[in-house]
C-alpha cells in the first residue's frame, strides 16, 4: 500500500510536525507534542522513507523483530556518497551492528562486563556519592547545582575507573563526549555539518586516546575491564584493535551521559513531587522504583531508530524495505493502554515494562549498571538533603532532544546530613 502522511491509525487526527520537537520552547516540556505523536501514530513522512510510531505495543513489537536492523547508514535516508567508492566504513560499535556481528561483539563485551562486576561496584558507588554530596554540603546551608556536582560526576568516575582511565583525565571526556552525545539527533532534526564535524573531531580524539592506553595495558595488564576486553575471547575470535577503540567509546559515552541525565530527571522529579520525595525518604527502599518510574516518566534516552527489513509493518502499515522506523520511546512510556494516569508521576508505580533501555537484541547493556548509579543517587540525595528546594532559575536543559536532561539543576538546603547507608 502506498503511505502519506495521512496514513496509519492517527488518520484525520491534527498532528504537530516531528521538527515541533526540536523547538527550544518545548525542550522543556515534550510530552504534549509527544502525545500528539503518539495518537497519530503509526504514520509516515518523506514519500514512505520514515515511519513513526509512538505507542508501547509498535514500538516493542518493532524492537524485538529480527528484521528489524540496526544499521542506520543503509536507510532509505542515509545521504547517498558521491564520487568514487568510499574507503571502508569506520568499524561501529555494536549498538549499530546486526547479527551476526552484534551477536559476536556483544558476547565479547558481556563477558567482561558481567554482573558479578556490576555488583560488586555497589559500595564504590555509595562512597562516590557520599562524597559528592558531603562537598557540596561542606560550607553548611547553600546550594547544590545537581548536574555538576553529582549526576555528572558519579557515572564518569565509576565508567571511567571500570575501563582503567586515570582518574587525571576524567575531565577531558567531557567536551568530547558531549559532542558524540549530540551527533545522535536524528539525522532530519539535527544542525547538519557542525554538530556532526565536532563528534567526528571528538571521535578521532578519543580513539587517539584508547589507542594509547590500549596499547599500555596490551604491555601491562591490570584488573580493569579494559584488560578484561583485551583478553576477552570467544570460540577463538578477540575484538580487533579498531572494534575494541569502538567499544570503549560506546561504553564511556553510553556508561555515563544518559546515566548523568536519569539521575537528574529523577532528582527534578522528585523535587516537583514532595509527597514522593517524602515517602522515598520515610522509605528508602522505594529508590528502586523511584528510578523505574523516572525511566517512563521522563526518559533519558526519547526515541531510536531500526531500518525496516523484510516486508514490516507498523501498526496497520505496509513499511517499504529500508524505510526509518523511528520509535518515540518516550511518548511509549506515556501511553495510556499501558501506564493508567500516564502523567502522574509515582514512585510505587510498578513501571519494569517501559522501553527506556529498548529491548530485544539490542536492550541495553549498560542498564544495571545505570540502574544502580541512578538508584544509589536519589537514595543518598533523599537521605541527607534536608530541605531540598527548587530554584526555577538554575534549571536548563541540553539543547540534545533525544538524550534528555537538564543541563543545570540547582538546588536550595538547609543542610546536608552525614551518610547512612541503606540496602536497596
Amino acid at each position: 500500500m502506498r503511505m502519506n502522511d495521512a496514513d496509519g491509525a492517527g488518520a484525520g487526527l491534527p498532528r504537530p510536525p516531528l521538527a515541533a520537537l526540536a523547538d527550544p520552547a518545548v525542550l522543556p516540556d515534550p510530552y504534549p507534542v509527544l502525545a500528539a505523536l503518539r495518537a497519530a501514530s503509526p504514520f509516515a513522512e518523506a514519500g514512505g522513507a520514515l515511519v513513526v510510531a509512538g505507542r508501547h505495543r509498535d514500538c516493542s513489537r518493532i524492537l524485538r523483530d529480527p528484521r528489524a536492523s540496526s544499521e542506520r547508514d543503509r536507510s532509505l535516508l542515509a545521504p547517498p556518497q558521491p564520487g568514487p567508492p568510499s574507503p571502508p566504513r569506520r568499524p561501529a560499535s555494536f549498538l549499530s551492528l546486526d547479527p551476526p556481528d552484534h551477536t559476536r561483539l556483544r558476547r565479547l563485551v558481556s563477558k567482561a562486563f558481567a554482573p558479578r562486576v556490576i555488583a560488586g561496584l555497589e559500595p564504590r558507588i555509595r562512597v562516590l556519592a557520599d562524597e559528592l554530596l558531603s562537598s557540596a554540603g561542606a560550607g553548611g546551608p547553600g546550594r547544590i547545582e545537581v548536574v555538576s556536582q553529582l549526576a555528572y560526576p558519579l557515572p564518569v568516575r565509576i565508567i571511567s575507573e571500570l575501563l582503567g582511565v586515570p582518574p587525571g583525565d576524567h575531565a577531558r571526556f567531557a567536551a568530547w563526549s558531549a559532542s558524540l552525545a549530540h551527533s545522535v539527533q536524528p539525522r532530519f532534526l539535527s544542525d547538519g555539518g557542525a554538530s556532526e564535524a565536532a563528534a567526528i573531531q571528538a571521535r578521532n580524539e578519543f580513539a587517539a586516546y584508547f589507542r594509547e592506553l590500549i596499547a599500555a595495558r596490551r604491555a601491562r595488564p591490570s584488573g580493569d575491564l579494559l584488560s578484561e576486553l583485551i583478553r576477552a575471547e570467544d570460540d577463538g575470535q578477540r575484538l580487533s584493535p579498531e572494534e575494541l577503540i569502538a567499544t570503549c567509546v560506546l561504553l564511556l559515552v553510553a556508561g555515563h551521559e544518559t546515566t548523568v541525565s536519569l539521575i537528574s530527571n529523577a532528582v527534578l522529579a522528585l523535587l516537583r513531587h514532595p509527597g514522593q520525595l517524602a515517602a522515598l525518604r520515610a522509605d528508602p527502599g522505594l529508590a528502586a522504583g523511584a528510578v523505574e518510574e523516572t525511566l517512563r516518566y521522563d526518559a533519558p534516552v526519547q526515541l531510536t531508530a531500526r531500518i525496516a527489513r523484510g516486508g514490516m509493518q507498523a501498526g496497520e502499515l505496509s513499511v517499504p524495505d529500508g524505510a526509518v522506523l523511528l520509535l518515540l520511546l518516550a511518548a511509549a512510556g506515556r501511553d495510556p493502554e499501558v501506564f493508567p494516569e500516564p502523567d502522574r508521576f509515582d514512585i510505587g508505580r510498578a513501571a519494569g515494562n517501559h522501553l527506556a533501555f529498548a529491548a530485544g537484541p539490542h536492550f541495553c547493556l549498560g542498564a544495571p549498571l545505570a540502574r544502580l548509579e541512578a538508584t544509589v543517587a536519589v537514595q543518598a540525595f533523599a537521605a541527607r538533603v534536608t530541605r531540598p528546594e527548587l530554584d526555577p532559575s538554575g534549571l536548563s536543559y541540553k539543547p540534545n532532544l533525544n538524550l534528555r536532561g537538564p543541563a543545570s539543576l540547582t538546588v536550595g538546603f538547609a543542610g546536608i546530613r552525614a551518610p547512612q547507608h541503606h540496602s536497596r
